[in-house]
């Protein structure tokens, strides 16, 4: 989905990943990495990052290049990470048997992942 402001210039694409099977805050660390980054640099960070989200963050990190590309006509070495987000979704609740009957709650947390990739200013 793109969104257009009054300067045709200041062009911005996204692309979401939602419900994803990661909490936020693991998310979160990963995302603060390429914020602000040009696309090819966040490629890299994110190729050698040890955390497994990493995986699907560089996954909508490639649709919104995409996105960018094919819908809107943009060059991907001239895109720039403008923002780059994670918001909580939905906790999926499940029981632990414990002991003397009783149970105890896991919680299984959820992650939406947005990023927002717009062109390069040129200065």
């Amino acid at each position: 989905m793109a969104t257009k402001s009054t300067d045709t210039e200041t062009r911005e694409v996204r692309a979401t990943a939602k419900y994803v099977r990661v909490s936020p805050g693991k998310a979160r660390l990963v995302v603060d990495l390429i914020r602000g980054k040009n696309v090819a640099a966040a490629f890299d960070i994110l190729h050698f990052c040890d955390r497994h989200v990493a995986v699907d963050v560089e996954k909508v990190l490639r649709s919104a290049v995409a996105n960018a590309e094919n819908n809107n006509g943009m060059r991907a070495d001239n895109l720039v990470i403008k923002a780059a987000y994670v918001d909580e979704g939905p906790t999926l609740k499940r029981i632990r048997p414990r002991a003397k009957g009783s149970a105890s709650r896991i919680l299984k947390r959820t992650s939406h992942i947005t990023i927002i990739v717009a062109p390069r200013k040129e200065a």
